[in-house]
């Protein structure tokens, strides 16, 4: 599913695109609220491994398959053999490349049959990548991923925004993970939305891990991501010298003719997202080379201990 964001979903006005399909978004609201109540009352054996899910509200780019790979590494530092939990969609296939590329990863139409289906295989903690909205599944610890530049966007719920859930939901979650620069204006929209719960909120930063490849070269970027514009942001924050940016829809499925639009000489290296380049044929992946990055998280110390507590 590619997905060209709306500008006006992050807006902080309110638009008049905002008003015309706010409709739609009570249907949608509705229909969750549907999903919900049908899910809590089918009866759904627990599995016998503790549950992570690492989830969002807001929709894409907010690094749920970065921090997920980093719990995942965790989890093993604390002699546990986990596994990845994802709902097969085809669109989402990079996203699937990727967990394959940390550790083992069970895919299909049900999450609760991956995870009997890892437990099989000896495997003792279960991490889903997505999955807040999927009320067959009680989690054991559940972590909301935010972007600390996009927030909340508009506030409403799609299509009239960004949101998958109002923001109420926030209460079910047991942790927050914002990605980026301290938000005070996030946490207090966040916390609004708890009661009485504690929540635990924790900051993350991307730090590019194969840098020294594109210093002192002129670099052309382009995306195929939720926020685009954050990629450009990192790069540019690590110094790099980059020419030109292109932005392509979400879970773009790239072809050759677009390759030839990005214009370059000898001198200039094509580089993207590891997401992106794991979208890409063999051909496709030899004309450009991707950033590797690590998630860094404040209170590190303090994370793995929740998670140890939750094991």
């Amino acid at each position: 599913m590619q997905f060209n964001k709306p500008l006006f979903w992050d807006s902080k006005k309110i638009s008049l695109w905002s008003i015309l399909l706010f409709p739609i978004s009570i249907i949608f609201i509705m229909l969750t609220k549907f999903v919900k109540t049908y899910q809590n009352f089918k009866t759904f054996k627990k599995p016998s491994i503790p549950i992570i899910c690492v989830g969002n509200i807001y929709l894409g780019g907010t690094g749920k398959t970065p921090l997920a790979r980093e719990i995942f590494n965790i989890t093993k530092t604390l002699g546990k053999n986990p596994a990845f939990i994802k709902k097969y969609h085809k669109y989402l296939s990079d996203e699937i490349e990727m967990l394959k590329a940390t550790g083992e990863t069970f895919v299909g139409n049900k999450r609760d049959e991956c995870i009997f289906s890892s437990i099989l295989k000896n495997h003792d903690v279960a991490i889903m990548d997505d999955g807040f909205q999927d009320f067959s599944i009680k989690s054991d610890l559940s972590i909301l991923c935010f972007n600390s530049r996009q927030m909340i966007g508009n506030g409403f719920v799609i299509p009239s925004g960004p949101l998958r859930e109002r923001l109420n939901a926030i209460h079910r979650a047991d942790c927050i993970v914002i990605n980026g620069e301290k938000n005070l204006e996030l946490e207090k929209k966040i916390l609004k939305n708890v009661g009485k719960k504690q929540l635990h909120i924790f900051y993350s930063k991307y730090k590019i891990k194969n840098i020294e490849k594109f210093k002192d070269r002129q670099l052309i970027a382009f995306a195929g991501i939720g926020n685009p514009s954050n990629f450009f942001d990192l790069l540019k924050e690590h110094n790099l010298n980059i020419k030109k940016t292109y932005s392509f829809p979400d879970h773009y499925k790239y072809n050759d003719n677009d390759f030839e639009k990005l214009k370059y000489d000898n001198s200039t290296k094509i580089i993207t997202t590891e997401k992106d380049y794991f979208r890409m044929s063999k051909t496709q992946k030899n004309k450009c080379d991707y950033v590797e990055v690590d998630l860094k998280i404040d209170n590190i110390n303090e994370f793995k201990k929740i998670i140890k507590n939750y094991l």
